[in-house]
């Protein structure tokens, strides 16, 4: 049975007046952390086709990021990299099927994943709602820029074109490929499928699933936090981030999505500043955001903009 969705619903978030002013703090404390990248043969995981790597660098606080690389045996000297990026319960895969079609691919593991929670590791569910009342001290604060900086260990590889960088992800993955692409303009072109992270405070009112009703449970427990709360969702979120985004870009959405509403990922695709974006909302799909036929558009989309050579 087809779900009823206002492609017009207007979500109801102001985007802070030091939006920008914040971010950049943020980002200029990087200036102080050297990338330090490391890289780690796993033959194991490797084939007869790709190479595989076990990753690692630096990011916010110092916090150290791992992640899965993935490499063609059979390369040019100026392959293009793409970052894929998790969703909220999942880990990164091995990224095996980008480097197949010619792709140098990282599987990023921002901080609180396996392989990123030495340092930090406030648990699912918890990631969502650790220190909510200050965009100083929010969980996302870091793990945004975890996804940001996996940008500078691509362009630190010698084999990847610096000019041919595409982000893509579902779910989670969507959201940090909304902020990636905004706030790296190194990135060439994106994909983001039901998107999360994106229209919070409406979310909580338009479904009752998690991770978004983690929100919920923690206002229920502090209803006298609801302000600081949105306060400081809106610093993060994908909406306030989309008209910074003008690389090629596509959306997939299910219009049976019960986790990530529809009608947040319309908003967000009309604030879109691209000059190329694409909007493909399926019927009769939920959160999968019919992913698996989906693929074959992005990696044409992919093609197009950063094509490999493969």
């Amino acid at each position: 049975m087809s779900y009823t969705v206002d492609p017009q619903y207007t979500c109801q978030i102001q985007k802070p007046k030091d939006f920008d002013a914040f971010w950049k703090g943020v980002t200029d404390q990087l200036t102080d952390i050297p990338l330090n990248p490391e890289i780690y043969a796993d033959p194991l995981r490797s084939s007869s086709t790709v190479e595989v790597f076990r990753v690692f660098y630096n990011s916010l606080d110092s916090v150290k990021i791992s992640g899965w690389y993935a490499i063609p045996r059979t390369r040019s000297s100026a392959m293009p990299g793409v970052l894929l990026f998790p969703g909220y319960l999942s880990d990164p895969p091995i990224p095996k099927t980008w480097a197949e079609k010619g792709y140098a691919c990282l599987s990023v593991a921002p901080r609180g994943k396996i392989g990123s929670k030495q340092q930090f590791d406030p648990g699912y569910p918890g990631l969502l709602t650790h220190n909510i009342v200050d965009p100083n001290t929010y969980t996302y604060r870091g793990f945004y820029v975890d996804a940001w900086r996996a940008v500078d260990f691509l362009m630190s590889r010698s084999e990847i074109d610096d000019n041919r960088i595409g982000v893509t992800g579902i779910s989670q993955g969507g959201g940090l490929s909304i902020t990636t692409a905004a706030m790296r303009p190194e990135v060439s072109v994106a994909s983001v499928g039901a998107p999360y992270l994106v229209g919070f405070m409406d979310s909580l009112l338009l479904t009752d699933t998690y991770p978004y009703e983690e929100i919920n449970d923690y206002l229920r427990l502090y209803p006298e936090r609801k302000e600081q709360v949105e306060s400081t969702l809106a610093y993060f979120d994908g909406i306030n981030f989309a008209d910074k985004i003008t690389c090629p870009i596509m959306v997939h959405l299910g219009l049976q999505d019960n986790v990530c509403p529809p009608e947040t990922g319309f908003h967000l695709f009309r604030e879109l500043k691209s000059q190329q974006k694409e909007l493909f909302a399926y019927d009769g799909h939920g959160h999968d955001a019919n992913r698996k036929e989906h693929q074959k558009k992005i990696e044409a989309f992919f093609q197009k903009y950063i094509g490999s050579e493969i």
